[in-house]
């Protein structure tokens, strides 16, 4: 048997080659071009991934693959050549479920790095990385955590991806945008679009099925997810632009229908559990917590019709962002917490931000400026864990923030560090700064860093300090950009605030 390095097999795709038996039932046509994946580790288990299509973008949604449950198999072991096996089995891909394959996995060993494939049809999957999450009183085991949003398929290549990967983290969340709805042509970036999606705006269940095997065959992406376990949450272009609980940005018959189509869609193509919910933590032992908030479906509909304006209803008492459900499941864990880090997984930006220099103020009607009193809650959460962390996405720029007290006062208490990623590819290229952002900055003196490059964040854990590299790219227009780290911050434990590096 050759010998691959790790880069070889969980870059390249090259399918471990050991005697692994396939179903009597052979094809042709290789069912794994969607890739494998695995998230929500703990630390006994991790969820298994994959998907059959031998035809990712058939119209009916259903990849090609009969109307007929689909044996495959199974492997897991703690070598990547698979010569030591730790768990083996057979599952069913079923066609109401899109032939999509969850693995629950529990009896692993914790703090543990594992590789993982799949049989059925006499094809073999390419080799996936994973790892369980330490035990629960481990603080001493360091953490590197990579997170990004926002892969708009026509506006760049997904070289980020792929860069994401070769940085080799233990974990990847990925925090909304990581499809998006439209036909093709109809949202364009200010570099131009420069690949083609297929199909109509997603709106049916095969639409969705669709739209996600479209993203999943792309190898950048299958390299990322192969590389470490994944935890996603979902934002608004997996369903719909700026959705908010059942009320559509625009009118439009019967979006119930559409969001139940969305939401089956999207757990069958993520490696998440079977819930019925999907905010939840993951712990990666006493170094952190990590609660990935949905902060779509629970909210109140956004106020004055959305947008960037001034709005005195943002300010109403009754608004909410997470509703009052998850809110208590929020403040529960604060209480709780043993953390050294807790951490907040979520979409839309969490500081408050001015967009217009001068005495007029307007913000973002969708993200919490339009959410006051629940913003205020959340923040006043924050005084009962050690260290607080908000992760962003959404905005499609790299920012840091200090999460203030009081926010017109830059000299009140910082209680948080905010911490946003930047865009895979939506926008386009993008650029180091805008013109005017020194006004905005100074509108805003809580905001430390900006850049308008597309990239993904990298991340460090350890009990004394979180470090942080904005890495962004060159260009996504055209494939194969390298990245760079455009500039690195610390948070010290128990000293909210960014220290630059």
């Amino acid at each position: 048997m050759p010998t691959f390095s790790r880069r070889t097999l969980l870059l390249a795709g090259v399918a471990g080659v050991t005697a692994f038996t396939a179903t009597a039932d052979a094809r042709p046509s290789d069912p794994f071009t969607l890739g494998v994946a695995s998230g929500d580790p703990t630390p006994d288990g991790v969820v298994l991934w994959t998907r059959l299509a031998v035809e990712p973008l058939a119209e009916d949604g259903m990849g090609g693959m009969p109307n007929r449950p689909i044996e495959v198999r199974w492997q897991v072991a703690d070598d990547e050549r698979f010569t030591r096996i730790v768990q083996q089995g057979s599952t069913l891909a079923r066609p109401e479920d899109g032939h999509s394959v969850h693995l629950e996995l529990t009896g692993l060993e914790p703090g543990r790095e594992y590789f993982y494939r799949f049989r059925t049809l006499n094809h073999i999957s390419r080799t996936g990385r994973t790892r369980t999450a330490p035990p629960p009183e481990a603080l001493q085991v360091p953490l590197t955590m990579a997170f990004a949003s926002c892969a708009q398929y026509e506006h760049g290549y997904f070289t980020a991806y792929r860069r994401l990967a070769e940085d080799e983290p233990d974990l990847v969340l990925h925090l909304g945008d990581y499809t998006y709805e439209y036909e093709a042509g109809i949202h364009v970036a200010p570099t131009g679009n420069v690949r083609h999606i297929e199909g109509p705006t997603t709106t049916t269940l095969a639409g969705y099925r669709r739209r996600q095997a479209q993203y999943k065959s792309d190898p950048d992406l299958q390299a990322a997810h192969a590389a470490a376990p994944w935890a996603v949450i979902w934002d608004d272009h997996e369903i719909a632009n700026n959705w908010a609980g059942l009320q559509p940005d625009t009118p439009q018959a019967d979006f119930a229908k559409r969001r139940a189509a969305a939401f089956q869609a999207y757990y069958e193509n993520m490696p998440v559990r079977r819930s019925p919910r999907l905010y939840r933590r993951i712990r990666w032992g006493s170094l952190a917590t990590f609660h990935m908030l949905d902060t779509r479906q629970y909210r109140t509909d956004q106020a004055c019709g959305d947008g960037l304006q001034l709005c005195p209803e943002r300010l109403a008492p009754e608004r909410t962002m997470l509703g009052d459900d998850q809110e208590k499941w929020l403040f529960d864990g604060f209480r709780e917490s043993a953390a050294r880090w807790d951490v907040l997984g979520q979409q839309v930006f969490f500081s408050q931000y001015d967009y217009i220099p001068g005495d007029v103020d307007k913000f973002l009607l969708d993200a919490w400026d339009g959410y006051v009193a629940d913003r205020d809650r959340v923040v006043a959460g924050f005084a009962g864990v050690r260290n607080a962390i908000v992760l962003t996405g959404d905005v499609h720029a790299a920012w840091g923030a200090e999460v203030k007290q009081r926010w017109d006062d830059p000299s009140s208490k910082t209680l948080a560090t905010e911490l946003v990623t930047t865009s895979i590819t939506a926008g386009g290229d993008g650029s180091e700064e805008y013109q005017d952002t020194p006004l905005w900055l100074k509108e805003n003196p809580h905001v430390k860093y900006f850049n308008n490059r597309r990239g993904y964040t990298l991340t460090r854990f350890t009990p004394d300090e979180l470090r942080t590299d904005f890495r962004g790219l060159d260009h996504v227009t055209r494939p194969g950009s390298p990245v760079h780290t455009k500039a690195s911050f610390a948070v010290e434990d128990r000293v909210p605030g960014l220290h630059r590096l």
